[in-house]
């Protein structure tokens, strides 16, 4: 699954993010630490850890302890196919203490972020019909203006094969609680910081019912017709992963992940750390999704397709109300204490809601 990078996978279901260098680093692990503070009984504080990912302190490589890394919750791991996207909010990504130079950099880079409120940084969409993810990096972002803005975040929703409305309204859902609680608080202001958001790309009720479906004709109709008539080729190289299979998986994974640290540190060293840099993959867990895939490109021939849409696109309400969504404030390097609103950060989600609403209007 993908990482964002300057952010290792670690296979006990946590990223590693690594501090970026002073100030921004310290200050972004100040600020988890005063949020997650065992003794913490601010209750703004203690709502706020709802939005954030869990955290569980600094990390350092046995083998270079001055390396410090932020260890977080993954939130894409419970998801068998993430489509991810980071939405940088507020009006100015500059902070209050940055230079003249550093604002006219951080303007030049986005002059819209002011009207707009927020800004697209990257974005990794899972298409059904070719059983790959399109990407989008942060100058695909930059390219959006205020008439093309709902178009370009539509192709977040967008599958290939229809839009996602259950997922659009999930996220509003989602977004409008951190809007709550951002109008109940005058003690942070938060710049360049960025809501991470992920749906389930896979349908796996469709993916459940057409492997049923499959075991069922297996056993009752000639190889490879379905009652409809309809042709489905079988996949039978799905195979469950036994535990010593997964633990020699496992170790694989550990092994594959120094490999993954030394090409991260030469990556990190090159690009900007919000962006999303989602062709980076950890192979080795990508394999192991890939033997559990039960839908194949095979799968998706005849007249298989156009069935599919409808079990997308017209799922029952209740499945649609519990669309499987996260949207979590990240991204921490410029908080400071503040004692007004955030009004540039409330202007952005309110902004982002309604270009969403709008979406799912039309």
């Amino acid at each position: 699954s993908a990482s964002l990078l300057g952010i290792l996978q670690h296979p006990d279901g946590t990223v590693l993010k690594q501090l970026q260098p002073p100030p921004r680093g310290p200050r972004e692990q100040e600020f988890y630490n005063k949020v997650y503070d065992s003794d913490c009984c601010d209750s703004i504080l203690l709502e706020l850890r709802e939005y954030l990912p869990k955290y569980f302190g600094v990390w350092s490589p046995p083998t270079a302890p001055n390396d410090m890394y932020l260890k977080l919750e993954d939130v894409t791991r419970k998801f068998n196919k993430p489509c991810i996207m980071d939405v940088k909010i507020g009006q100015k990504s500059y902070d209050p203490y940055a230079s003249a130079e550093k604002i006219q950099q951080q303007v030049s880079k986005y002059p819209l972020m002011e009207e707009i409120g927020f800004l697209v940084l990257g974005m990794r969409v899972y298409h059904v019909s070719s059983d790959s993810y399109e990407t989008q990096n942060q100058h695909y972002g930059r390219s959006l203006t205020k008439e093309t803005v709902k178009d370009g975040i539509s192709k977040f929703f967008h599958n290939g094969y229809c839009l996602r409305k259950d997922a659009i309204a999930a996220s509003i859902r989602k977004i409008e609680k951190i809007l709550e609680w951002f109008e109940g608080q005058k003690q942070l202001n938060f710049y360049a910081s960025s809501l991470l958001f992920v749906y389930e790309g896979s349908c796996q009720a469709t993916t459940m019912r057409l492997s049923d479906v499959t075991l069922a004709e297996k056993r009752g109709v000639p190889k490879g017709l379905l009652s409809g008539g309809d042709i489905l080729e079988y996949n039978n190289n799905i195979h469950v992963i036994n535990s010593t299979e997964n633990g020699k998986i496992e170790a694989s994974v550990s092994k594959g992940l120094s490999k993954f640290y030394a090409l991260h540190k030469k990556a990190y060293s090159k690009r900007h750390h919000s962006q999303l840099s989602l062709e980076v993959e950890n192979l080795e867990q990508d394999n192991v999704w890939k033997s559990s895939t039960c839908i194949t490109q095979e799968h998706l021939n005849g007249n298989v397709i156009p069935q599919l849409e409808k079990v997308f696109c017209h799922m029952p309400a209740e499945i649609k109300e519990s669309a499987n969504v996260e949207v979590r404030m990240i991204d921490f390097a410029h908080v400071f204490p503040s004692n007004t609103k955030d009004e540039g950060y409330i202007y952005g989600l309110k902004n982002l809601i309604t270009v969403l609403q709008n979406i799912l209007d039309n």
